[in-house]
């Protein structure tokens, strides 16, 4: 069979693929512990639910306009006000399946072939993917510090003649780095100056911690919302616990959100109706969940953090944001993918490689799940890893002995 050069040059998504053998296993009464999820535990929201009840009720679900239901844009606009401090128009809104989908179409409405499109490591694993789907050149910030953050220096170093577009991505998966309000300042005056588009992937802009308060990237910007190379992705996926809904939407100059709109409208015609519904119940109801999530996971993370720290050879940066952390297990393995696989053979722990991100020897560790996962999770990778452990583990009514070292 013949497929495409650009079909065999796309990777799979190593989170999903994880997800599944995650699922797997435990269909087969496996004791798997998945600290490799990129989605709340949290019900979504009470009021997401009893609106999309009530478009169900009425058994009529039709289409939509290809850009969004005029409600949902409307639940936007106040979200971006409330939020952003930005007024904004429904012509500056599109409405997608999910956040991904607005940044997939966002990027082949923008790219031509050979644009480069920025982006700083760790990364999410769908960047460098996109960028190739709408035939542009990815191209990769490594900070010179070897930290999650970069410079401006190193991003004006990785930006040339052929840069179309920036993606930032604060608070960031798979680090949960948060950038500082002027590093945002300092990046939205240079590709203002550049002349090229700054995206910004704010998937997870509430999700942060230690008394620190989301950045408005409006905030530094000298140009109207219809002269702006600025563009901001968001949804209710991670907020709301909503990842299975599949709503996200992007704000975006009208001539953009007009290019996108054609774009998406010949692949999937429009968002769900029904699950449109659901996102305006979630963005207009009651937010108290919002915050419970974020205490939650901020507490979760001190947790998590706890126990890495206590982990003799493993590197760990502080998250600022997300459910997510990075440590850097190079000490035990450099090769993150055969370490992934190792802990899940052994210990049936999930994590996910940091290959996939863009930086070898990590791995991503979730901390969106219950506190005894965190905690055991990381207790059974340390008896996989740690020499002076003791040879026995129980993991349920099974024995595990370690014949490996």
């Amino acid at each position: 069979m013949s497929i495409s050069q650009l079909a065999k040059s796309i990777a799979e998504s190593p989170t999903l693929k994880m997800n599944e053998i995650a699922r797997t296993l435990r269909d087969r009464g496996e004791a798997v512990i998945h600290l490799g999820g990129g989605e709340p535990k949290s019900k979504a929201p009470i009021d997401a639910i009893l609106r999309a009840s009530a478009k169900l009720n009425s058994a009529d679900i039709k289409y939509t306009p290809s850009d969004g239901i005029p409600e949902l844009k409307k639940a936007v606009i106040r979200y971006t006000e409330e939020h952003y401090r930005k007024v904004v128009e429904p012509e500056n809104v599109i409405v997608s399946n999910g956040a991904k989908q607005a940044l997939s179409v966002l990027l082949q409405a923008l790219i031509n072939p050979q644009d480069e499109v920025v982006f700083v490591a760790p990364y999410w694993v769908s960047y460098p993917e996109m960028v190739k789907i709408a035939y542009g050149v990815p191209v990769v910030v490594e900070p010179e510090s070897g930290r999650f953050i970069p410079t401006m220096k190193d991003i004006e170093q990785a930006v040339s003649s052929y840069t179309k577009a920036l993606i930032i991505n604060s608070p960031g998966n798979p680090s949960g780095a948060v950038y500082p309000e002027e590093l945002i300042a300092q990046i939205v005056k240079f590709c203002e100056k550049k002349d090229i588009y700054l995206i910004m992937d704010d998937i997870y802009h509430k999700l942060i911690y230690d008394g620190r308060s989301p950045v408005s990237c409006y905030a530094f910007s000298k140009k109207s919302i219809e002269q702006s190379k600025l563009i901001v992705i968001n949804g209710v996926s991670k907020l709301y616990a909503m990842t299975g809904f599949r709503i996200g939407w992007a704000v975006a100059n009208s001539q953009l959100v007009e290019a996108m709109t054609r774009l998406q409208a010949q692949t999937t015609s429009c968002p769900s109706a029904l699950l449109q519904e659901a996102a305006v119940g979630a963005l207009m109801g009651v937010q108290s969940g919002v915050e419970s999530l974020r205490l939650m996971l901020e507490n979760n993370r001190n947790v998590m953090i706890d126990e890495l720290n206590a982990f003799e050879g493993v590197k760990v940066e502080k998250p600022g944001g997300t459910f997510y952390c990075f440590p850097d297990f190079s000490a035990y393995n450099k090769d993150s993918v055969k370490l992934a696989e190792f802990l899940l053979e052994k210990v049936r722990v999930v994590t996910v490689p940091g290959k996939d991100f863009g930086m070898e020897g990590h791995l991503r560790l979730s901390f969106c799940g219950s506190i005894k996962d965190i905690t055991e999770g990381i207790e059974r990778i340390k008896w996989a890893l740690d020499p002076n452990a003791p040879n026995e583990l129980f993991i349920g009514d099974r024995k595990l002995v370690r014949d490996w070292l």
